[in-house]
């Protein structure tokens, strides 16, 4: 107990984290390349299928440091720690069906213990900070998640108690398809490091799935967030909060005229880069340690989920660049305060760098989804200007203004000063 609220107060304490240390992707094994996407973010999570390491059933022994299926996840996440990545696995232990879990404790615990053995900060090959327990289980009844989740975090703990340990999708409310109900950690808050939500800015669901822009108030993008992060304070204080998915589908395509998807709707690729900076810079605004961005790559299809991807085919669309934009510029930077925050005219968050507090950074938009311009004139910063810059949408030096604008659009617009 003392032990717990020792880790409670320190965490409490902590400042906002720079956003080299917030700006996450979500990623899938041997399809990555981590050469690639080095400008956009240093923290990646990773899609782990437990089936690659335990073949069909969960008794089966782990034959790490390679799979089953012959993936070297030595040589697999060695290289991407090699290229400066830090990397959060989601134990997709579902794609193993409830019915195989025949002593889910002992088997559970096995595997927990095995990988953290293997790949914690403190084992031979320090490959992973923190796993997940779960990505979106829903197939399981809450028993048998929980069954699950506390005997695999035990083994976690016994192997590694170093490797921090996540919830799967999470929600205040009940359990679903998607995510299990919070309540499930109440009696395992010794074995719950991070909390993890997943969060979608959907306006409609099937059979448009159409989403909106970040700041729409008729969303329960935000609100699902804040709603988390007040039972988080209640139930698990001092534990760091993650948006471990978020993102918009953007494809060049046209759905197929019959089936599931054809009345599904997108965004622009102009709309999915700005809504996805945006919703990184709120997010950093909120009591939030990290967000991921699902996706890093898609094939260009038009479906739910089928077009969230950085990359098309692994060209970069201008969420790619936008991305970098925003690592490049604020990597050091962490959140300050909200300078201003007008519903649906304009919001300017500042940003002060971590190393020099005197170095500031106003980002400022119209939080709109309409092509708007702020009604609201942007005042001057206090301090001397050093550079004003917009968000980009394609390789190279970013768009830079001579002075600073009088209203801004929906482009976040990047103004860098400093104090006196």
């Amino acid at each position: 107990m003392i032990a717990t609220l020792a880790l409670a107060a320190t965490l409490a304490a902590s400042p906002k984290p720079v956003l080299r240390d917030f700006l996450g992707l979500n990623v899938h094994t041997v399809l990555f390349k981590p050469e690639l996407y080095k400008p956009v973010a240093r923290l990646l999570r990773n899609y782990h299928p437990a089936s690659w390491d335990l073949g069909d059933d969960p008794r089966n022994p782990t034959p790490l440091p390679k799979a089953q299926n012959g993936v070297d996840w030595k040589d697999l996440y060695g290289s991407w720690v090699k290229e400066g990545y830090e990397v959060d696995a989601t134990l997709m232990f579902e794609e193993l069906a409830p019915q195989k879990w025949k002593d889910p404790e002992r088997d559970a615990f096995a595997y927990g213990f095995c990988l953290a053995r293997w790949f914690g900060p403190s084992s031979p090959y320090p490959y992973l900070s923190s796993v997940e327990i779960g990505n979106e289980p829903g197939v399981f009844d809450d028993a048998l998640y929980g069954r699950i989740f506390r005997s695999m975090a035990q083994g976690i703990r016994k192997a590694d108690p170093r490797l921090k340990i996540a919830t799967c999708a999470a929600t205040t409310g009940s359990s679903h398809r998607y995510a299990k109900t919070l309540r499930l950690f109440e009696d395992a808050k010794d074995l719950v490091d991070v909390v993890t939500v997943h969060t979608y800015p959907m306006l409609e669901e099937y059979p448009t799935w159409r989403r909106s822009h970040p700041e729409d108030e008729r969303l329960h993008y935000l609100k699902d967030v804040q709603t988390a992060i007040e039972w988080r304070d209640r139930n698990l204080p001092g534990r760091p909060l993650w948006v471990t998915e978020f993102g918009y589908d953007a494809s060049t395509a046209t759905p197929k005229p019959d089936g599931d998807f054809a009345k599904w709707v997108d965004v622009s690729d102009e709309e999915q880069a700005r809504f996805i900076v945006r919703s990184f810079l709120l997010f950093a605004s909120m009591d939030v340690q990290r967000a991921y961005l699902y996706w890093f790559n898609d094939d260009d299809t038009p479906q739910l989920h089928g077009s969230s991807g950085l990359t098309r085919h692994y060209a970069p669309k201008p969420a790619f660049h936008a991305f970098a934009h925003l690592m490049a510029t604020l990597g050091e930077f962490r959140f300050v305060r909200k300078v201003a925050e007008r519903r649906d005219d304009l919001y300017v968050f500042e940003f002060e760098n971590a190393q020099e507090p005197r170095r500031v950074a106003w980002v400022a938009w119209s939080p709109t989804g309409s092509g708007r311009t702020s009604r609201s004139k942007l005042s001057a910063p206090p301090g001397k200007i050093e550079s004003v810059q917009t968000m980009p949408l394609a390789a190279g030096a970013p768009p830079t203004l001579t002075k600073m604008p009088d209203r801004v659009g929906e482009d976040p617009v990047y103004i860098l000063w400093r104090r006196p």
